[in-house]
């Protein structure tokens, strides 16, 4: 069983599928981790964006593990790194790129391949996982999204002020949705859920609910 959950940035779907992966007692994939580890990688091995062949060959070193909600690449662990403002900036432009979705799509689908998983991101049900039965889109107003990566503990960007964050996300679903290749789009048979409004409970007990009625 694979459950996908798709939406926009900062709409909450980490947290919710998270906790929807615990209380079904299966794994959560997180594929936004994973375009974050390899942007961070990108940075740190000071790989010109432009440079489309170096970023390439660097998908070879591409070593990623899941432990405990912790991300390592290799032995060293980037949980807090990967949420940081020069990653924030440049993942869209990076997971745009067609040979990094192309290998992390591959990584995606051999995780799914097996075992029942609740993966999130934003073309989980539109191109990694199509055929699953089980698809979610995850929205909320740009005011609510803000507010919500303010109050993220994970997140470890410096800005502070509502309105440039809202701003940032703004640019963010633009590039998102309008880029060639996977971009960011809600499966036609996918349930949307406006969560502005609602806790976090109450969607993965919509969620749930939906999953046991199919």
């Amino acid at each position: 069983m694979v459950i996908a959950i798709d939406g926009p940035a900062g709409a909450g779907k980490s947290t919710i599928a998270r906790k929807v992966a615990h209380i079904l007692n299966i794994q959560y994939l997180d594929t936004g981790a994973m375009y974050r580890a390899f942007t961070f990688l990108v940075l740190q091995n000071d790989i010109e964006l432009n440079d489309i062949d170096g970023i390439t060959e660097l998908l070879d070193t591409f070593d990623i593990r899941f432990t405990d909600q912790r991300v390592y690449l290799g032995d060293r662990e980037v949980t807090k790194e990967i949420r940081s403002d020069p990653v924030t900036d440049n993942v869209s432009y990076i997971s745009s790129l067609g040979a990094v979705r192309k290998k992390m799509v591959e990584l995606q689908r051999e995780i799914g391949e097996n075992r029942s998983v609740v993966a999130e991101g934003r073309d989980i049900g539109t191109v990694v996982f199509p055929e699953t039965a089980y698809k979610f889109y995850i929205d909320a107003s740009i005011e609510e999204r803000a507010k919500r990566r303010i109050g993220d503990t994970r997140n470890q960007s410096k800005i502070t002020d509502i309105n440039k964050l809202q701003e940032k996300i703004r640019q963010r679903d633009e590039y998102d949705s309008t880029r060639n290749i996977s971009p960011l789009a809600r499966a036609p048979d996918a349930h949307y859920i406006d969560t502005t409004h609602m806790t976090i409970d109450e969607v993965c007990n919509h969620i749930i609910t939906q999953v046991n009625q199919e």
